[in-house]
């Protein structure tokens, strides 16, 4: 489960501004923010199944990922992160490609099961292929969505000003595709800009930070701290009622720490995502290693469409 609150093409200094909660269970393996092998793409890394919930690249391509929060699941599903690393891979050349993906067999030792071998190939065979746009990739995650349990997943091409989100859910109204408009959106465990309480809270917050600084650069560190630590819970009439009562309640806050019969759970990755007109990037990360906060931040240069 994660939440995230973005500003697309609305602001005259940041193209894109992105502050992102990452919520996992505290025993599953993980790797920080960093350049996997080729140093094309910067990002997080689940260290069990061996995607991303968010990743940026060299070429100013960026995608992530949340969950959505359902009952049932699918037996045997294909794994969810592994769309945003799929689409970010297709932008870099093979050669790039093919040494990252000697990092993630080192990363997955069960890489080589039945399901990652159809994985490998599908994968292998788009990396050779020519560079996708967001939209074009979407529509071929929609030929394979049914094989994945609920996701919201975003995709954006700073370089040609291009931003696509694909949703699986709810499945009665099929798999669905749409362009993202410029302005404000929040991204929770339902659809796009769906009005949960904790949503509605997050943007609103976000709205008040930009209207304090006006054309002014964000303090990226501050802002998380202001956006991403809020622990205000919701009244029991307020909650989305997909699971238990009690359940929804420890899952109403933006940051969630909550002690589970498989384990403690809660945020455990915080990031902020800054690219300004120049083509500046600033990606700020906060994890959790060892019940400790640690951070570091990255910058690098893109370049902008004119």
């Amino acid at each position: 489960m994660c939440i995230a609150v973005f500003m697309w093409e609305a602001h005259p200094l940041y193209p894109f501004l992105l502050f992102l909660n990452r919520d996992e269970y505290h025993s599953r393996p993980t790797e920080p923010l960093g350049w996997w092998e080729g140093g094309e793409i910067l990002g997080g890394r689940d260290g069990e199944a061996g995607g991303t919930w968010l990743a940026f690249s060299r070429d100013g391509r960026l995608a992530f990922i949340t969950n959505v929060r359902e009952l049932q699941s699918i037996p045997r599903a294909k794994s969810r992160g592994h769309l945003p690393v799929r689409f970010l891979q297709i932008s870099t050349s093979p050669c790039e490609a093919l040494q990252d993906w000697k990092g993630q067999l080192k990363l997955v030792p069960s890489f080589f099961n039945c399901q990652s071998k159809d994985y490998m190939g599908s994968c292998l065979g788009e990396l050779l292929g020519s560079k996708k746009k967001p939209i074009e990739f979407a529509e071929e995650v929609v030929k394979e969505a049914n094989e994945y349990n609920g996701f919201n997943l975003i995709l954006i091409d700073l370089c040609s000003k291009s931003m696509v989100y694909v949703t699986n859910r709810p499945k009665e109204n099929g798999n669905f595709v749409t362009e993202v408009s410029p302005g404000i959106h929040v991204l929770s465990n339902a659809s796009l800009n769906s009005p949960w309480p904790k949503a509605q809270r997050l943007g609103h917050s976000f709205k008040e930070v930009l209207a304090r600084y006006g054309e002014d650069e964000l303090p990226l560190k501050e802002t998380v701290a202001e956006l991403l630590m809020d622990r205000t819970k919701d009244d029991s009439s307020m909650l989305p009622g997909i699971f238990p009562p009690e359940v929804e309640y420890h899952l109403s806050s933006i940051y969630i720490d909550v002690s589970r019969p498989q384990g403690r759970y809660g945020t455990r990755n915080q990031s902020a995502l800054s690219v300004k007109s120049n083509g500046e990037v600033c990606f700020h990360e906060r994890y959790l290693e060892k019940d400790l906060w640690k951070e570091q931040t990255v910058t690098y240069q893109i370049e902008m469409a004119k």
